[in-house]
């Protein structure tokens, strides 16, 4: 079986840092309603970068880091929800500033805080049809540009990121999940079209806390049946960052509370970014070691949700 090694991975945050007390002055919150509700303590807000051209930094540093010549990729994916144009895509802006070859295909993906999980799937699928080539995969949201500052029980959630990986093919495990089911009640975000205003994000938190504990639990169950292994096997978990208290609710139904991994109080919820962007801090903490089984999960919007069981 064909798995998926990393041969780097970066992260780009903006430098511009917005605490749970720049929120109060923003809309009616404070410090301890956003930590006890959320674990989050700040954010970041890219005021003078756009979503490529974060996704540009982190891919960059990726690429540098890999030491893999841009000659053999054989595709550029991104995965994001919050692109400030329909087209081009952002993959084909990244290829375009990263200067890389005509060969290398380039398009997005949108399966909103699934989308770095969705991703490693179809870059697997992609890589099996090159398997002398490698992969650059993005996740990259600027959710600062759609996000109601009017509405406390979102506005304090959403920070901006990217984070990146090159990847290629080898004999390691991998073993995936996947699933969505369409729904537009729990999590929507609209775009404005002529004399339509756009729609931010909107988000029904009790629902999406419901539905986020129930497929994360099945989703590692599902990937650990696969595997043949138990939860004691694996040395991180690492959940898209949307709330601490979910994540503490399945580490404890698991009665696994120090393999879960959490920077959600540093970054907020940056979607598709997130997962990247913790798989880079781990490695920078010195957390993340060669060989380290991982349990990576993602959901949100669509609704989607999917894991991979692999080896960093």
């Amino acid at each position: 079986m064909k798995g998926i090694k990393f041969y780097s991975i970066a992260s780009y945050i903006p430098d511009k840092v917005v605490t749970n007390d720049d929120m109060s002055k923003i809309v009616d919150t404070n410090d301890e309603w956003i930590r006890t509700r959320t674990g989050i303590e700040r954010r970041h807000f890219a005021s003078d970068c756009t979503n490529v051209g974060m996704a540009v930094r982190a891919a960059e540093k990726a690429l540098s880091q890999s030491g893999i010549d841009p000659e053999k990729l054989c595709c550029v994916v991104v995965a994001s929800f919050t692109s400030e144009i329909h087209s081009p895509s952002m993959a084909c802006l990244v290829q375009k500033e990263l200067g890389l070859p005509d060969h290398v295909m380039a398009f997005d993906i949108n399966a909103a805080c699934s989308g770095f999980i969705y991703g490693l799937g179809i870059v697997r699928g992609l890589l099996m049809q090159n398997d002398d080539r490698y992969a650059l995969l993005v996740g990259s949201e600027k959710l600062s540009n759609f996000t109601n500052f009017e509405d406390r029980s979102t506005c304090v959630l959403f920070g901006d990121g990217a984070g990146a990986a090159v990847l290629g093919l080898d004999d390691r495990a991998f073993y995936s999940e996947y699933g969505a089911h369409g729904d537009e009640s729990m999590i929507y975000c609209g775009v404005g079209l002529k004399d339509v205003p756009m729609e931010p994000i909107r988000m029904n938190g009790s629902e999406v806390f419901k539905f986020a504990v129930e497929h994360i639990e099945y989703v590692i169950n599902k990937l650990l049946e696969k595997a043949g292994l138990t939860i004691d096997d694996i040395d991180h978990v690492v959940c898209h960052q949307a709330n601490k208290r979910i994540i503490s609710n399945i580490a404890r139904k698991l009665k696994s509370t120090d393999k879960f991994f959490v920077d959600i109080e540093e970054f907020g919820n940056i979607s598709s970014a997130s997962i990247p962007v913790a798989l880079d801090d781990m490695k920078r903490r010195g957390i993340l070691k060669r060989g380290d089984k991982i349990i990576c999960v993602g959901f949100g919007g669509g609704l989607t949700w999917g894991g991979v069981l692999t080896e960093w």
